[in-house]
């Protein structure tokens, strides 16, 4: 596996070219952002933490038939994956009312949501991530009605999937945001990366927040141990690599 010309440094992570046309490299870097990236920091090991509770994560959800871009973990930051053109859209399933859910609309903090709320986002920080419906996905020609219902059955098949894999963990699964990107032939993929930064989990006893929430409200110091406990909690002792 040999890395070729970069394709894109995003906030956390950057994807490589390799010497197959069809497989990326994605590295993990140790970056913590909040804000649209207006604020930054380092910290140590974060990326592989996250590479691999992603890999561990996908893997769970290969084993229950949902499709992901992962082939391969060759270092414990690093990931090699299927090539996607990634599909501009930010799909968020939310279990339990919090953040900016509660902020946008009269419901109740801690409000258990049944069903589980299903929003799309406009990818994109020039605009802040706006949220979209299908007129607008129609508008902006990023994906077909079709396409959205795939989305949208994809993701709740997740939700399903990593509730029941967090719960066994003692974590509850509150919300998360997913990206997809089709294939060479044209599949709908489950892509990018699905760790705490993406998710708000808490302790099921205690509530506490294991997630990069903990950075958005200036609680740094507690960020990598509420990362490592997850680790530690999803991970069996045999397939530890950290």
């Amino acid at each position: 596996m040999e890395k070729k010309e970069l394709i894109n440094s995003g906030k956390v992570k950057s994807v490589f070219n390799t010497e197959k046309d069809d497989e990326v490299i994605i590295e993990f870097r140790d970056d913590m952002t909040a804000g649209d990236g207006a604020r930054k920091e380092v910290m140590d090991k974060k990326g592989a933490y996250n590479a691999v509770i992603s890999a561990k994560i996908f893997n769970v959800l290969e084993e229950n038939g949902v499709e992901t871009q992962f082939i391969d973990l060759p270092e414990v930051n690093v990931m090699l994956a299927k090539k996607l053109d990634m599909i501009p859209i930010e799909v968020i399933v939310r279990n339990i009312a919090t953040g900016s859910l509660v902020r946008r609309y009269p419901i109740e903090e801690g409000k258990k949501l049944d069903p589980p709320i299903v929003e799309m986002d406009y990818k994109d920080d020039e605009y802040h991530d706006p949220m979209l419906n299908r007129s607008l996905i129609r508008a902006l020609d990023i994906a077909t009605d079709e396409e959205v219902n795939i989305l949208a059955e994809k993701a709740l098949k997740i939700n399903e999937v990593l509730t029941e894999f967090f719960k066994d963990a003692g974590i509850i699964l509150v919300d998360f945001k997913v990206e997809f990107g089709k294939d060479k032939d044209g599949n709908i993929l489950l892509g990018d990366e699905i760790s705490p930064d993406g998710c708000r989990l808490w302790d099921a006893e205690t509530l506490d927040m294991l997630d990069k929430e903990l950075f958005r409200e200036g609680k740094d110091s507690e960020v990598m141990d509420a990362y490592v406990e997850v680790y530690n909690r999803i991970i069996p002792d045999d397939e530890k690599v950290i």
